[in-house]
């Protein structure tokens, strides 16, 4: 009896198996023994195309780190994100008490330096006039001096003044230079703290959309930090990792099937080869290739996205979706067989246009029965 219940139990064991692998039941539902379809199909024999599915995730076309370029106390952010902006709308406020004062102190050296170069200007002025004054007195002196006139004594007198003159004029000349240089360098200080008392009001250099919000009122904002992240340029694209064997298959323009499962579409979105980079990642043996993908409301950067690169051709049976029973983990196919039902255990895959890919069970030209629950 024990060896009778053990080839019982091997019998059942090896019927799971043959059905696991796709092969048909050897039960039959006899004509009449309840099964009717509501309707009949037939398995259908068609090419699809192969398939490899290159992981990546979307990414804006364009990233910028909003910065400070001066130190400062965050008074306000204006902004949050998922806030859309225009170019130069305000985002981050900082204090701006310390750069007022600079400039407050550049404008006064300005004045002052000014007034010193009006000064010196003066002096040149002055220095000028006695200069010319000191040379025609010599050169009149050395005219009277060959006439007998005047005695070489005077002429020596008249020839010092001359060059005390002289190098009063240089000296006044290097003195409107320096107060001028001062003040040029007053000036640019000035323009320094304008442009920093500038800095102090953060505005959008080009218009976008708020990703990322990394700064608070009262945190503290100094160069390189960065205060907000915009999207910008538009439409994203999908940066994903193609493996070394499938690059070749892959050239700038060409358009394939992306698949965002965000999104829920039934059919993929078409995106357009941009970029594929030259260089591939020596632990993964993968290229970076970016692919431009169609404006589409509810598409974020960040989601995952899968690739479609094209393989080739490959044969396949497609049946309605209403022709495949699930009954837990198993699926099964009624196929009418002279003029008996018998269920089939199949292996299915994808969807394809409202059918489903049966990968094993089935070899094409079977007819098949819907389920009535289905087709109601």
């Amino acid at each position: 009896m024990r060896k009778i219940i053990l080839n019982i139990s091997s019998f059942i064991v090896i019927l799971g198996l043959l059905g696991a692998c796709g092969q048909d039941a050897p039960m039959t539902v006899k004509k009449g023994a309840g099964y009717e379809p509501a309707a009949t199909a037939t398995a259908e024999r068609t090419v699809l195309p192969r398939l490899f599915d290159a992981v990546g995730t979307v990414q804006a076309k364009t990233d910028i780190r909003v910065e400070a370029q001066v130190t400062g106390r965050v008074l306000e952010v204006l902004v949050r994100p998922g806030d859309r902006v225009d170019k130069g709308a305000r985002l981050v406020v900082l204090d701006s008490r310390a750069s007022e004062t600079r400039l407050d102190r550049s404008r006064q050296a300005v004045s002052s330096a000014r007034s010193m170069a009006a000064q010196a200007r003066d002096a040149l002025a002055s220095a000028r006039a006695a200069h010319t004054k000191a040379e025609s007195t010599y050169r009149r002196m050395n005219q009277l001096f060959e006439q007998k006139v005047v005695t070489a004594e005077e002429v020596e007198k008249a020839e010092a003044a001359y060059l005390q003159a002289k190098a009063a004029l240089n000296q006044a000349e290097q003195g409107v230079a320096a107060a001028e240089a001062r003040a040029r360098e007053a000036d640019k200080v000035v323009q320094e703290a304008e442009i920093s008392l500038g800095y102090t009001t953060i505005t959008a250099q080009e218009p976008g959309e708020v990703a990322k919000r990394l700064v608070e009122p009262g945190d503290l904002a100094f160069p390189n930090k960065e205060l907000l992240t915009l999207h910008t340029g538009g439409s994203m694209h999908l940066e994903a990792m193609v493996r070394e064997a499938l690059i070749g298959r892959i050239k700038l323009g060409d358009s394939l099937s992306v698949v965002i499962t965000a999104l829920n579409d039934k059919e993929p979105l078409t995106g357009v080869v941009q970029e594929i980079e030259p260089l591939a990642d020596p632990v993964t043996r993968s290229f970076l290739v970016k692919v431009r993908l169609p404006e589409r409301p509810g598409l974020y950067p960040g989601m995952f996205g899968r690739l479609l690169v094209p393989l080739g051709d490959r044969e396949t049976v497609l049946v309605p979706r209403e022709a495949v029973r699930r009954v837990g983990q198993l699926e099964t196919v009624m196929v009418k067989s002279n003029e008996a039902w018998q269920p089939v255990y199949v292996r299915t895959g994808e969807s394809v246009d409202g059918k489903i890919e049966i990968l094993s069970g089935l070899s094409g030209g079977e007819t098949v029965g819907l389920s009535r629950e289905e087709v109601r």
